[in-house]
């Protein structure tokens, strides 16, 4: 993968993701960790603004530095709501189960991906 088409990718994923926790709240919603206080849509909107926010920075050149180390924090942030669908889905059927459990160790790719922009960004 080219060095200039990485950025553009990740920033398509998070602007495509973004979009829908406000296209489409509920699946989000159901994964916000119990333990965080106030309503889930509003974590659901406030983590779709992030990925919005994340897109655009990571798009832009001048910024993209500093965009990518924001995505990969934000993808360490979300990582509690990939463990919350862990734990909600240990008595789904197989296939569910399965899609939930490997978010977990999806996340650290995600992580090195973001990282990676950040590195390769012109300074």
């Amino acid at each position: 993968m080219s060095s200039s088409r990485s950025p553009r990718l990740l920033a398509g994923v998070l602007a495509t993701a973004g979009v829908l926790h406000f296209a489409a709240p509920k699946p989000f919603d159901a994964i916000v960790p119990k333990w965080l206080p106030g309503s889930a849509r509003s974590w659901t909107y406030l983590s779709g603004v992030a990925e919005l926010g994340c897109a655009a920075a990571v798009a832009h050149p001048r910024t993209r530095r500093l965009g990518g180390l924001l995505t990969a924090g934000l993808f360490v942030g979300v990582f509690p709501a990939n463990v919350q669908m862990a734990a909600d889905h240990h008595r789904k059927p197989l296939p569910q189960r399965a899609i939930a459990y490997a978010r977990l160790p999806l996340q650290l790719p995600l992580v090195a991906w973001a990282w990676g922009v950040r590195r390769t960004a012109t300074k």
